[in-house]
């Protein structure tokens, strides 16, 4: 492919970005650390399968957050997912509170585009809070 179709396909893919979290976002902050930003995220699901050394096969859902990777800026610094980052979501009179994770010795995100413009963030609700 041309240059010019892969750069119309990334603005594409962009403007798709901003159509979904206007149509389908739910704030949701993204904590690191003692550090926080607010950002448009899709909830969602992936299923996988953990095949154990004794025969059993365990079919698992993980909770996961579509979030535009451009989004998640902490201070001045544009980062990445990390395992141990928590996201909190709040659900009616609850804060419900996830732990990124990997999916099985997976990776704990992954880009759901080839530019890497929205991040599929894997999670495990690990509490919940009452909204103060």
């Amino acid at each position: 492919m041309g240059g010019d179709l892969l750069s119309t396909l990334e603005r594409a893919a962009r403007i798709l970005a901003k159509a979904i979290n206007r149509s389908s976002g739910e704030r949701v902050e993204y904590v690191r650390d003692a550090s926080s930003v607010l950002v448009s995220a899709v909830p969602g699901s992936t299923g996988y399968e953990h095949n154990q050394t004794n025969g059993i096969t365990l079919r698992v859902k993980v909770r996961d957050f579509l979030i535009t990777a451009a989004d998640l800026v902490i201070g001045e610094t544009l980062i990445l997912p990390e395992r141990g980052d928590v996201v909190r979501h709040t659900v009616c009179d609850e804060v419900l509170i996830f732990e990124v994770l990997d999916m099985g010795g997976g990776s704990h995100y992954v880009p759901s585009d080839p530019w890497g413009t929205i991040l599929r963030v894997h999670c495990k609700q690990t509490g919940t809070e009452a909204v103060e």
